[in-house]
């Protein structure tokens, strides 16, 4: 029985002590109010596992600029409810829980853009339990210290869109040679449907796939009316042009 004690005790402290760490090493991210950043922790991690040159964020577009298309095909495939909640869609962590419970595996969590931009901006691509503490708390930063639009265009334009792309501006320009302003609904469905798996889902290597999830996409666009259904229409029915060899 003591040994029992002790263990607990052990695992407690332990616990304490981390808990007291990742408060201690929290990022300040007051400091993304009026500032934009240069570079991630995913791009760092790139870089390494690439063995090159870390390149800084150069193309920056901001959040009213970009394509109201593409804002809403992110919002329904990634984070509907981004808007109302205040980091973390508990409803749907309970519902992923439950799924990997069933399924005895850890899926794709339930992570909010919020939850994304921490980990992206400050963490690894680790699934290691204790790295998703750290990311309860850095979300919880941002929602405390930057408006819901602040978040939305820093994660718009710091996520990674393919090998070494790196934000929609570049991501907009690589597979269609134009501005992320300019993009059309399905154009925008495709880069929503390539974020949860960007170096895999990308037009060279799975446009079969980005052609289901577009559709769908679309679908929850036009059900939750984000688009009109005469533009809904014209988006079905046209073909979406790729730049020439998107081979990322």
């Amino acid at each position: 029985m003591k040994k029992l004690f002790a263990a607990l005790a052990f695992c407690v402290l332990a616990g304490i002590a981390y808990l007291a760490w990742v408060f201690v090493t929290l990022p300040n991210v007051e400091t993304l109010v009026h500032t934009n950043p240069r570079t991630t922790a995913l791009m760092e991690q790139r870089a390494e596992e690439n063995h090159t040159k870390l390149q800084p964020l150069r193309l920056w577009i901001s959040y009213k600029q970009i394509s109201i298309h593409l804002r809403n095909a992110v919002l329904v495939s990634e984070d509907s409810a981004f808007f109302q909640h205040s980091g973390f869609d508990w409803t749907q962590i309970k519902e992923s829980a439950r799924k990997d419970w069933d399924e005895k595996r850890l899926a794709r969590g339930a992570s909010t853009i919020t939850q994304q931009l921490a980990k992206n901006l400050y963490l690894s691509t680790s699934r290691n339990p204790l790295r998703k503490v750290q990311e309860f708390f850095i979300a919880r930063e941002l929602e405390q210290h930057l408006k819901k639009e602040r978040i939305f265009e820093i994660y718009l334009n710091v996520i990674e869109w393919g090998d070494g792309i790196y934000g929609v501006e570049a991501a907009s320009n690589r597979y269609f040679g134009k501005s992320s302003r300019e993009l059309l609904p399905e154009e925008a469905a495709v880069l929503a449907a390539m974020i949860p798996n960007p170096r895999r889902y990308t037009p060279g290597l799975n446009r079969a796939y980005l052609e289901k999830r577009k559709s769908e996409i679309l679908d929850h666009m036009v059900r939750w009316n984000y688009l009109e259904r005469g533009e809904y229409n014209d988006a079905r029915k046209r073909a979406v042009t790729y730049r020439a060899s998107p081979d990322r």
